[in-house]
């Protein structure tokens, strides 16, 4: 296992990605606490739910699980009306809030809002930019609103390249791994999956810049696909179009993919956690419902 002798004690989140009336979103979060999730997500992307609003009625309608963003693309905001939305949701939540923090990926997305892309190198820095404004605004005992949580509200980053590891390692208490890396030249956002060797290389390197560290961070994988079946390549079918540079075996090996059997998928998990350190781990709205009988299975429920 990559970072502590004793594994962590498993957390799971759900990204809910699609808009509902009041009603229907506020259902969607007390099922998703109901199924046993701890972290309620809502990532930010044009077209999904505004992040901070919807973590509001989340928290109205639950009690127990946290609520993150998952994650804030840092392109979108300016630093300083930020910390003014992470203070009062903070404190709307009751202290409950994660803030997941990233570059942002989908170029399409700034076209239409009219907002500059960049460079990759151009992005990270405004990304550190945006997490030094926001350790300092927020520390600051006069800024008005002030946040729930001290001495503040945890920090996710997600990202795979050196530079964000690095900033993941000096900053975050929670190190989010996508498993996937953006498809050079996509406006859209497409990502192309690492496979489970890229991923092993890419964790060392995080474990790496990370040493040293007083408190080791929490490492969290975004699962994209949870599928419970006895016949796992069939299952897998409907994806090859999507992946043309992977085989079967090579999409079933995925670290993001869990296929198969319940009790298979159960014992992926506990792989995911025995060989990367991975004991925080994230799925898609899509598959909330057909990951909970695995969350109750490694919880001895």
């Amino acid at each position: 296992m990559s970072q502590a002798q004793s594994p962590r004690p498993f957390r799971f989140g759900v990204n809910l990605m699609t808009s509902a009336p009041a009603d229907e979103w506020r259902a969607k979060c007390r099922r998703a606490e109901e199924l046993g999730y701890d972290v309620i997500l809502v990532p930010d992307h044009l077209g999904m739910p505004a992040p901070f609003p919807a973590l509001v009625a989340a928290a109205e309608a639950t009690e127990r699980p946290r609520l993150g963003t998952f994650v804030l693309n840092a392109g979108f905001w300016n630093p300083a009306l930020l910390a003014r939305e992470v203070a009062t949701t903070d404190a709307l939540t009751g202290g409950r809030l994660e803030l997941g923090l990233g570059t942002g990926y989908v170029k399409a997305e700034h076209d239409t809002a009219g907002l500059p892309w960049g460079s990759p190198g151009e992005r990270v820095d405004h990304l550190r930019r945006t997490v030094d404004e926001l350790e300092r605004l927020l520390a600051f005992e006069e800024h008005q609103p002030q946040p729930v949580q001290k001495p503040r509200v945890p920090l996710l980053i997600g990202g795979n390249g050196d530079r964000m590891l690095r900033l993941t390692a000096e900053h975050a208490d929670i190190a989010a791994f996508t498993g996937a890396r953006s498809t050079p030249g996509s406006r859209t956002g497409q990502l192309e999956p690492l496979t489970a060797e890229e991923l092993d290389e890419r964790v060392a390197r995080y474990v790496g810049l990370a040493e040293g560290r007083k408190e080791q961070a929490e490492l969290n994988l975004l699962l994209q696909m949870v599928i419970e079946t006895d016949d796992r390549e069939a299952a897998v079918q409907p994806f090859l179009e999507h992946l043309p540079q992977l085989t079967v075996d090579q999409i079933l090996e995925l670290p993001i993919s869990l296929i198969g059997p319940r009790e298979d998928i159960t014992a992926q998990v506990l792989a995911l956690r025995e060989r990367y350190g991975f004991s925080y781990l994230t799925v898609l709205e899509p598959y909330m419902e057909a990951f909970a009988p695995v969350m109750a299975r490694l919880r001895g429920e």
